[in-house]
C-alpha cells in the first residue's frame, strides 16, 4: 500500500525560509502541503499565493495562533481534508533532504506510531534543539546519568545514535521532521494551540508515548534545520514577552515528564530561571521577573489560556 503524506508547516514573516523550504517540501514524495501563514507582513502570503501547486493549500487564519495553533489548525485541517496515513510537521526555517521522504516509505512502520527524524544544521552538525530525548524520570539509568552530571545531553539522543540505522525507541521530539500516523493522533488528539509558542512538541509527544504510543528515531530520514533563525533562552529574550510563554511551558512540561518528582525539581530548576535574568538586558530586567512570576504561578495553577500581561502584537 502506498502511504498517503501530508505536510503541515507554521510560518510567520519568514519570506526567505518558507520560501527554500515549500519548494524543497514539493520536490518530495508528498501528497499534501498545507502551510498556515499566521499573519505575515513581510511579503509572505503574498509570495504563497503565487506557487501553482495542485498539493499546496494556505491556511489563513485571523490572527497569530503561534506555533502551537498553528500546528494544532493545520493538523486538523489534514485530516478532516485528506485523512492521510501520516502526518509530517515542521518550521518554516527547517526541510527535508533531498530524498527524506522516499527514505521515510521505505522505513518499516508496523508497530510505530510516530517516528522522529534526524535533524542537522546547514553546515551538517546535528541540531542540537531537535534531538530526540528519553524522558528521564522514566528510565533509571538515564536519570542517575542526569543526577550525576550528564545534564542535558544525557536524555538526549548522542551524535552515535545519528550514525545507527536501526530504528530506536524515543519519549519525545520536536516538531521538525516529525511523522504522526493516523493512529498517534487517535491516541494523543492534536497539540494544544493554547499554548501559542514554546514546548507544545515536547507536552504532545510525551503525552503521545505516555498514552501508548510508540515513536522511533530514524536516521535515514533526514531533515535540515537553519537554527540561526532560533532567539530562546541561553542569550536572553527578544522581544522579553516571550518569557511568559517560555517558562509557563516549561512548568506544564516538567509536570508531564516527571510526575511526583516535579516538586523537587522545581526546588532545582525555578533558582536557575531567576539567575538567567542577568542575560536580559538592563532595561528589560524588572520585566523578566515579573513575567518568570506569572509563569511559574500560572503553571502551577495550570492556566493554558493566552494572557501574558505585555502586548505583543497578537
Amino acid at each position: 500500500m502506498t502511504l498517503r503524506i501530508a505536510a503541515v508547516v507554521v510560518t510567520y514573516n519568514r519570506r526567505d525560509q518558507i520560501g527554500v523550504t515549500l519548494p524543497r517540501l514539493l520536490g518530495e514524495q508528498v501528497d499534501h502541503v498545507i502551510v498556515v501563514d499566521n499573519g505575515s507582513t513581510d511579503g509572505t502570503r503574498e509570495w504563497l499565493a503565487g506557487v501553482d501547486d495542485p498539493r499546496l493549500v494556505l491556511l489563513l487564519p485571523g490572527e497569530n495562533l503561534g506555533g502551537a495553533g498553528g500546528f494544532e489548525q493545520g493538523m486538523r485541517l489534514a485530516v478532516e481534508r485528506f485523512d492521510p496515513d501520516w502526518i509530517v510537521v515542521l518550521d518554516d526555517d527547517a526541510r527535508p533532504e533531498p530524498g527524506a521522504m522516499t527514505a521515510f516509505r521505505q522505513l518499516s512502520l508496523e508497530g510505530w506510531d510516530a517516528v522522529a527524524a534526524a535533524v542537522r544544521q546547514p553546515d551538517g552538525q546535528v541540531c542540537d534543539m531537535n534531538r530526540p530525548v528519553l524522558n528521564p524520570f522514566q528510565h533509571r539509568n538515564v536519570f542517575l546519568r542526569t543526577m550525576l552530571g550528564g545534564g542535558r545531553p544525557a536524555f538526549h539522543l548522542d551524535n552515535a545514535a545519528f550514525a545507527d540505522t536501526t530504528l530506536r525507541p524515543v519519549d519525545g521530539a520536536s516538531f521538525v521532521g516529525l511523522f504522526l500516523s493516523r493512529g498517534a493522533i487517535a491516541k494523543a488528539g492534536y497539540p494544544d494551540g493554547r499554548l501559542f509558542i514554546y514546548a507544545e512538541d515536547g507536552i504532545y509527544t510525551l503525552g503521545l508515548t505516555q498514552a501508548g504510543g510508540r515513536m522511533a528515531f530514524s536516521s535515514e530520514v533526514r531533515f535540515e534545520h537553519d537554527c540561526s533563525t532560533f532567539a530562546g533562552a541561553r542569550g536572553g529574550f527578544t522581544p522579553v514577552w516571550k518569557t511568559y510563554y517560555y517558562y509557563r511551558n516549561l512548568m506544564f512540561l516538567y509536570r508531564l515528564a516527571a510526575g511526583w518528582l516535579f516538586w523537587p525539581a522545581l526546588i532545582i530548576v525555578v533558582p536557575k530561571w531567576v539567575l538567567k535574568g542577568r542575560l536580559q538586558g538592563e532595561e528589560d530586567r524588572g520585566t523578566y521577573y515579573r513575567l518568570l512570576w506569572d509563569a511559574v504561578r500560572d503553571g502551577l495553577l495550570g492556566r493554558r489560556a493566552r494572557q501574558c500581561r505585555i502586548e505583543h502584537g497578537r
